[in-house]
This record gives structure tokens, sequence and C-alpha cells, in this order.
């Protein structure tokens, strides 16, 4: 699970912030929303941000996928760049290294992953974990004469000069120590366990414009537990959806032109779903199928979202909702986070969000440390900070008022 993100010099964020999934001493909702990953470290399992558009909401999202895409990032010549965007409205910051810094537990071990780069290259990447109460180094790499430099400790890391050899010529400077990692075949279980789960934890961030439903198909067409999981859970947030059967079919490559192809592929699947509504006529009970491109726009974005939180759920993973209220009705959304809350499990959602309704159900539905803000400078750089950062939580009678009223900040101007 992750605990905490330090980010600086990346898109609006000039200046470091920090973002916690780390709990509050409060309560509310202990046993659904707050794990307990060792002893005295209690992490929130969702996180949703406010603030005025461009205040920098997104970009905090883009933070982690930018990690998620670099981590995999195998680069074919050194020419390639990293994809990182520094902090643009300012004359030094474009010149100078993005900097992340996250902690998160793998197996119950805390680590501490440092990143330092810029376009073109990789100045400082590090990892140490937490056997004890002190940090153990288990490998630091810098940039020296042209080309990547890697560490290892000696009392962990064992590797023979052949194989850090090996290491360090798949490590190009412009990708991660992690990418190149999965190029080689070496006993290092520490690192790979931490490769994997960088790799499996993180899923591709949603945003509004991303189509769910394909992928939500291919899954519904061979797993009948996420059949069973999506129908309880229409049926639970009042639709009218009694069943969704989904069939694959084998369609021939040159039947899609516009589609990016393999030579050597020489069908495609394609699905065909099908939802089963039951209605309530006059005389009786009637069920009639309707094909999925004549629901909704938002009955299809539920049918993506749902199952992309069934999958972070069943694998213990971690998703990035970007504007998760978009062609929702709010109940629907508040129906999408219980169902979420009720089944525990270890898995984390950071969302953005406009709709203010939710800040009515803090202490019902929301933890008051699961909100945090965004707001843009003068300078056009953002900050970050946390509804809990502020005293007199409790003697409010409204947050959604509080906010609407600026209290927090974090709204249009």
């Amino acid at each position: 699970m992750i605990q905490e993100i330090k980010i600086k010099n990346f898109l609006s964020f000039k200046d470091e912030v920090t973002f916690s999934f780390e709990a509050t001493k409060d309560k509310f909702a202990e046993e659904y929303q707050v794990v307990e990953v060792v002893p005295g470290v209690r992490l929130l399992r969702f996180a949703m941000v406010y603030g005025a558009n461009a205040s920098g909401k997104t970009n905090l999202l883009k933070a982690f996928e930018f990690l998620r895409a670099f981590w995999r990032k195998q680069a074919s010549n050194v020419e390639e760049r990293t994809g990182v965007i520094p902090f643009l409205f300012d004359r030094a910051t474009p010149t100078e290294p993005s900097r992340f810094e996250l902690v998160f537990y793998v197996g119950g071990i805390k680590h501490h992953y440092l990143l330092e780069l810029d376009e073109n290259q990789v100045s400082l990447e590090k990892l140490c974990y937490y056997k004890s109460v002190q940090p153990t180094m288990l490998f630091v790499r810098t940039f020296k004469d042209g080309k990547s430099d890697i560490t290892y400790n000696p009392s962990v890391i064992k590797l023979s000069m052949t194989e850090k050899e090996k290491i360090s010529l798949e490590c190009l400077k412009n990708m991660s120590f992690f990418a190149a990692l999965g190029k080689v075949n070496v006993n290092l279980p520490d690192l790979y366990a931490v490769r994997q789960w960088m790799i499996s934890h993180f899923e591709k961030m949603i945003d509004p414009t991303l189509s769910l439903t394909e992928s939500a198909e291919a899954q519904l067409s061979k797993d009948d537990a996420l059949r069973n999981y999506l129908v309880n859970y229409f049926k639970n947030a009042d639709f009218d959806i009694s069943d969704i059967k989904t069939q694959a079919y084998d369609i021939p490559a040159a039947d899609f032109p516009f589609k990016i192809i393999t030579s050597a592929q020489v069908t495609i699947k394609s699905y065909q779903t099908y939802f089963e509504h039951l209605v309530k006529n006059e005389q009786e009970d009637e069920k009639y199928e309707l094909h999925i491109s004549l629901e909704s726009y938002g009955t299809r974005r539920i049918f993506g979202l749902a199952t992309a939180i069934y999958n972070i759920q069943k694998k213990n993973g971690f998703l990035l909702v970007d504007e998760i209220e978009a062609s929702l009705h709010p109940k629907f959304l508040e129906k999408l986070l219980f169902e979420y809350f009720k089944n525990k499990s270890r898995s984390q959602m950071l969302v953005t969000i406009h709709d203010d309704s939710l800040l009515d159900l803090v202490d019902d539905l929301v933890r008051k440390d699961s909100i945090w803000f965004t707001e843009k400078k003068a300078s056009g750089t953002s900050d970050l900070y946390r509804l809990t950062d502020f005293r007199g939580l409790n003697r409010l009678s409204s947050i959604r008022s509080a906010y609407r009223l600026g209290r927090f900040g974090a709204t249009m101007k």
C-alpha cells in the first residue's frame, strides 16, 4: 500500500508538496476505510481532491501515472526523452530535475523510493527498505561520465561483476532501474518483489474521456465472478438491470482497417453485450434485453468503473480516477463508493472531483482525512493541503457550506 508521495518541479508543482494516505486518529469507518499495514501505521483506502479548474488536481494524479509508466518504459536508445515535464512558468525550473519520493509497503515491509530526472536522463534513483527502525539502502544510482553508475548494498544484494554489468548495460540513462531489471535474469528477490509490486499494483489512470467499455466486456466474457459482482452492484444501486450477458466473437482483422493490428493478427476479438432489464408492467414483471450501445453513457461508465474497482479489490491494487463524478448522478456516485468501502481489501483509490455534495456526507460516508484540496497561486504553482489541516472542523454545521464560502480556499475566485 502507498503511504505518501512527495513531488517537486513537476507540472504545476514547483515547490515540494506532500500527499499522504496516512490516517488520522479519527475512528469513523475504521473497519472499512483504514488498513493497519503494520502496528501503528494506519493507511486510508480512499482519498479525493477538490479544487478549481486548472488548480493542479489532475497533476497530482499525473505524478503517480508518470511513475507507473516510467517504471515500465524500456527505452530503445539514449536519445529518447524520459517524458517528465517540469514546472514551466519560471526561468530556472525547466533546466532543473523533477523529484519524486514514494513511501510504500510491500509484504508488510516499508520502502522509500527516490527519483530525480530531467527530460534527458535520470540523475538519481535510490531504494531503501525498513526491516528495523533504521533504513537499509538497497541500491543507489547516479549519473557519472555520461552513463548510469549503480551501487548496491553488499550486505543485502549479492551480485557477481558479470551480473552487475548486465544490469548496467540495460539501464540506459533515460530509463528506470526497474525497467532495466525486467530485461535481465538475476537473483534479486527483494528488488524483483518491488518491481512486481510496481507493475501489478498500479492501474492506468482513468480520465473522463477514457472508454472502459471494451476492456470490461473482454473481462466479463470469461469472468463469471465479475458478472455476479456487476449484477449485484446494479441491483444494489437501484437499477432495473437483472443480468448482463457478453459473447466474444472472432472478426477478420481486415474488417478493422482503422484499428492498430500486427501483421500476424488474422482475427480480432469483438464483443456483444446485452443488459437484461426487469420491467414491471401492469400484468406481470417482464424481462427485456438491451444492447450496451443503447444504454446511457452513465450506465456504460458505471459498468467500466465498477469493473476497474472490482479489479483493484481483487489484487489489492491502486486506482486513479480523474473527475470520478463525470456522467454520474450524485446518488450513483455515493453508491459506487459505498460498494467499494463495504468490500474490505488493501486496495486504494485516489480521485479528483468537482461535485461538492459528498462534503455533506463527511462522517456519514467519507472521512475528514480523506479530503484534499489544490489551489493555484498567482505564480502559477499549485499548493496541496488536507481538510484536517484546518482547526475547528467539528464546530462547523456544514463542511460543504464552509467550502462554498471559501473557508478552505480551493474554489474559483
